[in-house]
């Protein structure tokens, strides 16, 4: 459609999203197209393309309707159900991990650990949006972990960190002395990018998940994983959220690619969640960015750990771009270190790209096939 518009020359396609409303949350949930004449043009007219006004019928056939009143947005409901705001995103919609751990896991046999676990799950599963997240009085146990990781990456983490993430850990100042409480960094997010923290009882559904970034909240778990293994951990927990995601997430044009992400999942089908939970796995849990001649971590996953962080930087992995066009290779974490990393060339980038696959995976078939989106 774009292709038709610079043709002519005189009309230009904007896709619009909207951001945070008074109350704190969105009121819409899909790009919207909009049609504005090009000042700098020659020759205006009143008139649209052919193409255009067969692109624009299908168009309004088959996305959202929204009408503006006053200074909210009101939209129409898809066939699937869809969160208007993060009041109706889940956060005890839980797949696993939690308190219920696989016997694989290094602390199944430990009773007074899984009852840790559980205690603390129940506290994510009992909070409640605007009220304050709980603290928790982390033990001597947990603090030793937390330590060790710290040093374990003190030296790793300036090497091939991305300069974001370089830039944007001092705001949070973790010290091998104490574990950061979410409330705490959740004050500092809500300062430097509008970000929250929701704390979450275990590995949450993709759909709620995603569905969360959308409304620029990221679900976390409060956790720590079992003291016997403090470099390895089966699922994302506290030390995974902290040191991975959320120095990230206080940059600005990170977290607006994840925000991208996020509203890409919004009124899709389950075949459409599992495929961008993909593309979020190999950018936000394995990416890499480039910074000149090399490539520098920006996913938790390589952040949060030692052995992967050595893993990347050796570069005997194969080093990919990202089509989030195409079907993605099966995620896996109990294999040993990522065989493949996907490039980014800047955030900006990753969330153009990603605006793009989700204005063209939300509209109908006669539109998806078209050259003209090209």
């Amino acid at each position: 459609m774009k292709q038709i518009l610079s043709k002519e020359e005189r009309w230009n396609l904007n896709w619009s999203r909207t951001r945070a409303s008074a109350e704190g949350y969105f009121q819409i949930q899909r790009p919207i197209p909009t049609l504005r004449r090009n000042i700098t043009s020659k020759k205006p007219s009143s008139k649209c393309p052919r193409q255009l006004r067969t692109h624009s019928r299908l168009l309004k056939e088959h996305t959202t309707t929204c009408c503006v009143t006053s200074s909210k947005v009101n939209v129409s409901q898809p066939q699937r159900s869809t969160p208007r705001s993060i009041y109706d995103v889940s956060n005890n919609n839980i797949l696993g991990f939690g308190a219920n751990l696989s016997q694989d896991h290094p602390g199944f046999n430990d009773l007074s650990y899984k009852a840790r676990r559980a205690w603390i799950s129940e506290l994510a599963s009992a909070h409640k949006i605007g009220m304050p997240i709980p603290r928790i009085a982390y033990n001597q146990e947990e603090l030793q972990v937390w330590k060790t990781v710290l040093q374990e990456l003190r030296d790793l983490l300036p090497q091939h960190a991305c300069k974001q993430y370089l830039q944007a850990a001092p705001l949070f100042n973790f010290t091998p002395n104490q574990i950061p409480q979410l409330q705490d960094v959740n004050e500092v997010l809500n300062r430097a990018t509008g970000w929250s923290i929701r704390p979450a009882a275990g590995l949450l559904h993709p759909r709620d998940f995603l569905a969360g970034l959308a409304f620029k909240t990221f679900h976390s778990t409060q956790y720590i994983r079992h003291p016997s293994s403090p470099s390895y951990t089966p699922e994302p927990d506290l030390v995974h959220e902290l040191i991975g995601h959320v120095p990230l997430l206080a940059d600005a044009a990170f977290a607006d690619m994840l925000q991208t992400l996020g509203e890409a999942s919004l009124g899709v089908d389950d075949k459409q969640i599992w495929h961008l939970i993909k593309v979020y796995w190999y950018t936000v849990e394995f990416g890499v960015v480039r910074e000149g001649s090399c490539v520098k971590a920006f996913g938790a996953g390589i952040l949060s750990s030692f052995g992967e962080l050595q893993h990347m930087s050796k570069g005997t992995a194969q080093f990919e771009t990202l089509d989030p066009f195409i079907a993605q290779p099966k995620m896996s974490y109990k294999d040993g270190f990522q065989n493949r990393y996907f490039v980014l060339e800047t955030f900006e980038a990753g969330r153009d790209m990603l605006q793009d696959y989700a204005m063209k995976a939300k509209l109908p078939q006669e539109l998806q096939g078209s050259s003209t989106l090209a």
